[in-house]
């Protein structure tokens, strides 16, 4: 379901949700990172006890990770404060804690929520994807690599801990798009490089190791899972550039992904995910808000926990059927 709105139309009914209240990010600061530095020590102190006490305490030290990486993503669509210097300020901190460099990401997501469900304008902050086409249009070896890359294996795990812990480290420069901000990704990584420095020579190279990957492991995947769901799903809007509408991509290609309230707390809302894309000014912390005061804003892509899993294999989009589809798909396709 897409609103039917004229034009612009859906900016009166959101605009009054852009301003953000400076006490409630600071709050929202406070009470993501003090507990993920105290979280952290505690695993350190935990090294002692028990291994398996300090990747228990791995979780909900990711879960405070994910949500300073949520003020991050804020302070990149300039929703967290009405400053703009205060959340670039913010965002270039939160950054050495995320391992992503602020303006890098702040510059490709923004041109993600420019493009999402353009088939045609693929390639910039998305997850890769292929038409049906494309993937029969391939060699052997181009299909064997998208099969490969679409692993839930690499595509949960492997590649997202690659990601955030060496390729966030360099420029693409594939990319020129972002051309702009190459200094910024190497800025980041010689203070996230000092500050890891620093802390192996207070504690030593092997609690830090024994730290840093649970951690890391646990946060980018259910970054990626998180990125994915709301965006991989078997009814999610694609168009071709002439077809493609914002507010059709916004409320029909992003999903409202139903979480618990103590996994939404962590994610920080992003489940309200088609109300994020049709306005990214919306703090965090307005976007239930605005979900629940406008019945009008809410989508048919609707996704639990338990339904969301039937996405994992989904993996081509069918421009016959307008539709995500998995490989075994294209075994009915050969039948017919």
């Amino acid at each position: 379901m897409s609103p039917s709105f004229e034009g612009s139309e859906w900016k009166k009914l959101v605009s009054k949700y852009y301003s953000s209240h400076t006490w409630k990010s600071i709050w929202q600061v406070l009470n993501s990172f003090i507990p993920f530095i105290a979280t952290l020590i505690f695993m350190y102190l935990s090294l002692e006890l028990s291994y398996f006490l300090t990747l228990l305490l791995s979780f909900p030290a990711s879960g405070f990770l994910a949500r300073i990486f949520i003020i991050q993503h804020d302070c990149g669509h300039s929703s967290f404060f009405n400053s703009q210097r205060a959340n670039d300020l913010l965002g270039m901190f939160c950054s050495i804690f995320t391992f992503t460099p602020y303006h890098q990401w702040r510059k490709s997501h923004a041109i993600h929520h420019a493009r999402s469900g353009n088939l045609e304008r693929r390639g910039i902050g998305d997850i890769y994807t292929m038409t049906v086409n494309e993937y029969l249009s391939r060699s052997k070896w181009g299909r064997l690599k998208y099969r490969l890359y679409r692993n839930p294996l690499f595509l949960f795990v492997i590649i997202p801990t690659i990601l955030f812990l060496i390729i966030y480290r360099f420029p693409n420069f594939r990319q020129k798009a972002l051309k702009s901000v190459y200094a910024n990704t190497y800025y980041t990584t010689l203070v996230i490089c000092s500050l890891i420095g620093a802390v192996i020579w207070l504690i030593g190279l092997k609690a830090f190791l024994l730290i840093l990957f649970p951690v890391i492991i646990i946060t980018s995947t259910a970054g990626a899972w998180l990125f994915f769901v709301q965006h991989q799903f078997e009814d999610a809007y694609w168009a071709n550039q002439d077809e493609w509408d914002y507010t059709k991509a916004a409320m029909s290609g992003s999903s409202y992904y139903k979480l618990p309230k103590v996994l939404q707390w962590f994610t920080g809302n992003i489940g309200f995910h088609h109300i994020h894309h049709l306005s990214p000014r919306i703090p965090n912390y307005k976007l239930e808000k605005c979900h629940k005061e406008n019945p009008v804003l809410h989508t048919n892509a609707v996704l639990t926990l338990r339904t969301s899993f039937k996405s994992i294999f989904l993996s081509l989009w069918d421009e016959s059927s307008k539709k995500l589809v998995s490989f075994r798909y294209l075994k009915t396709l050969q039948t017919e």
